[in-house]
């Protein structure tokens, strides 16, 4: 195998590999980028087994058929530190040999032909969903996806596709965030993509892609670039039964109000209380040791006097995502999960619960 590539689109390429690599065990196979060169192309590969990635580009000169394998992380140490001209990447024995000008480097190879293979694209079931709208729904819910929870299924994002409706779905077990989109095509089915998957698809996708899955993998692919997640073999809560059917109390209040005076009271610590009164919101720390607090006045609509108490991140996290300048909130009572709103995208959130 031979090529010769410019270093900024070979740079490009090696880095994107980087989050697929084995990084713990520098003897697997999956600590490797697989290279091959056919038909004039460079497919690069790299995987960890659970999530994958590929590469194809045609931005190569004269080249010579052949694939191999080296050490991603030591190849991109070697890429960064050479000069932005054109790079040799050629195979000897069993060694990758790297050329620039008159600096040269050998890594070790594996064998190409034990690569783990990627998801086929044939029999899978198509997702008629444009990539974007794909990613701006799951970004919404990112932050209440869970991390190392024994129940593997809280560690990754639901796709529910429903009848009319697409729900998007992660819980951390304190607040249970949904963004939704309207369903026209879609057969009714449900998967779930891990945490990793999710942070990577947002970073990787640009244009459109076509979305592909089955009970195994989701793989989002366009004409240079292939992705492929396992999916998490698990059964997500019933979370339809969280979402309150009524609510006694909903209002809409000023987004970036409601984010300075959080912002205000959380200086030093971050569970917060805030009390709603007919004429005025008040917010104030619930550190025992200091005193934080601010109001803002505005007309409820209400009666009687009550209270949420929360980790201000949650609030942060949902108004961090909000389109809208206004959003809405709903609550029964104090002490009751409360509801957070904006434009097909919505937050319930357990309160810590305060002696009245």
């Amino acid at each position: 195998m031979r090529l010769v590539i410019t270093k900024s689109i070979l740079e490009n390429i090696i880095s994107s590999m980087q989050p697929f690599l084995e990084k713990k065990d520098a003897s697997s196979i999956t600590s490797h980028i697989y290279l091959e060169i056919s038909n004039a192309e460079l497919i690069s590969k790299a995987t960890d087994y659970e999530v994958g990635l590929q590469f194809k580009t045609d931005n190569i000169s004269d080249s010579i058929e052949g694939k191999a394998t080296v050490n991603g992380t030591n190849l991109l140490g070697i890429i960064k530190r050479l000069k932005n001209t054109d790079i040799i990447l050629e195979t000897n024995d069993n060694n990758l040999i790297i050329k620039q000008n008159k600096s040269s480097f050998k890594l070790p190879m594996y064998d190409a032909n034990e690569y783990p293979s990627f998801p086929t694209l044939t029999n899978l079931n198509t997702l008629e969903l444009s990539t974007m709208n794909l990613i701006n729904s799951i970004r919404k819910i990112t932050p209440a996806i869970d991390n190392n929870n024994p129940k593997f299924e809280l560690n990754g994002a639901l796709i529910d596709i429903k009848n009319s409706k697409i729900n998007f779905v992660a819980t951390d077990t304190r607040r249970l965030a949904i963004s939704y989109l309207q369903n026209i095509t879609n057969e009714e089915s449900q998967f779930i993509i891990p945490k990793k998957a999710i942070i990577e698809i947002q970073k990787l996708f640009i244009d459109d892609a076509s979305i592909s899955y089955d009970d195994t993998n989701l793989v989002i692919s366009n004409d240079n670039m292939q992705f492929f997640t396992k999916l998490i073999n698990g059964k997500f809560p019933d979370y339809e039964r969280i979402i309150p059917t009524s609510l006694k109390h909903n209002f809409t209040v000023s987004k970036s109000v409601l984010i300075d005076s959080i912002k205000l009271v959380t200086s030093l610590f971050s569970n917060i209380k805030i009390t709603f009164k007919p004429n005025t919101i008040v917010f104030e720390s619930l550190d025992e040791d200091s005193e934080a607090k601010t109001q803002i006045d505005l007309d409820l609509n209400i009666n009687n006097e009550f209270y949420l108490a929360v980790n201000a991140k949650y609030l942060l996290d949902f108004l961090s995502l909000t389109n809208n300048e206004n959003v809405t909130i709903g609550f029964n009572e104090s002490n009751l999960p409360f509801y957070l709103e904006d434009d097909k995208f919505y937050t319930i959130v357990m309160p810590i619960v305060l002696d009245k």
